[in-house]
């Protein structure tokens, strides 16, 4: 069975993230963990890191909802802000066979500034998909 770790935040419940997803289960039986770095979003000029962690916690459940609607097997988990930290503490304790990463566009993308692909793919040794996917809509009084 195939083991994905999937890294996203504010792209985590798009459309492009899910048909890759949907395209990973089609091949085969395969499982998936959802981590969530509790990363700030860019366009709040103020955030702490509790607020950070709790609109993380919100679009984790959200997935796996989600995930679960479409008979996807996963879990989850909120991570340290810098997505190559969480990633590594996922590691540390899990097994995987490939990292999907879904960043917001060129352009717009803190991670892809960071270089965040190429880190990842350096360190881990693992086969790394880049999924460009879109911020998810601006939620009330947020």
């Amino acid at each position: 069975m195939r083991r994905y770790l999937v890294v996203a935040n504010q792209t985590l419940g798009g459309p492009q993230l899910t048909l890759k997803i949907r395209e990973a289960v089609a091949r085969g039986p395969c499982t998936f963990h959802f981590l969530v770095p509790a990363t700030p979003p860019q366009d709040h000029a103020t955030w702490t890191e509790g607020e950070a962690g709790a609109l993380a916690e919100e679009r984790l459940g959200s997935a796996l909802s989600g995930a679960r609607e479409l008979g996807v097997v996963a879990d989850g988990s909120v991570g340290d802000p810098n997505p190559v930290q969480a990633i590594a503490d996922v590691l540390a304790t899990s097994d995987v066979d490939e990292i999907i990463v879904s960043t917001l566009p060129a352009g717009i993308s803190r991670w892809l500034r960071l270089d965040l692909l190429h880190r990842v793919e350096r360190r881990f040794d693992l086969p790394v998909t880049h999924v460009i996917g879109e911020a998810e809509p601006a939620r009330e009084g947020g």
